[in-house]
């Protein structure tokens, strides 16, 4: 399992990617691990301010359906198409092709309450 430094990560296994004052998000290696083959992605936020900690889409894998949760209070600006036609992508490049959202950031200080890639790892026990 790999855990970029350079991303910041949530306790619900999503990761942030801050770009000035945009930021790209995704699920976390351990998380698309967990879930299994990724069949569908449902993100029906794009325009939308979404809080901390609120849900802004669901994973479904083959086994169960699961809550897609905002890492810092955001307006949601688009859905990486690549995922509507290849969900899988998620599964093969969690980090990088299969990225969820781009989101324009409310307040960048959100981000320093994120967990480092150290933090993360140590709480998934990798």
């Amino acid at each position: 399992m790999t855990f970029p430094a350079d991303l910041k990560y949530t306790k619900d296994h999503e990761w942030i990617r801050v770009e000035g004052e945009e930021a790209i998000i995704g699920i976390t290696d351990f998380a698309q691990r967990e879930l299994g083959d990724i069949v569908f992605i449902d993100i029906n936020t794009v325009g939308d301010e979404v809080s901390q900690d609120d849900v802004f889409g669901t994973v479904e894998a083959v086994k169960t359906v699961s809550d897609l949760f905002m890492p810092i209070t955001a307006t949601v600006l688009s859905v990486n198409e690549k995922i509507d036609s290849s969900p899988e992508l998620v599964n093969q490049d969690p980090y990088g092709e299969g990225w969820l959202v781009r989101v324009k950031l409310n307040n960048a200080a959100d981000v320093e309450g994120l967990l480092s890639a150290t933090d993360y790892e140590a709480q998934v026990g990798a």
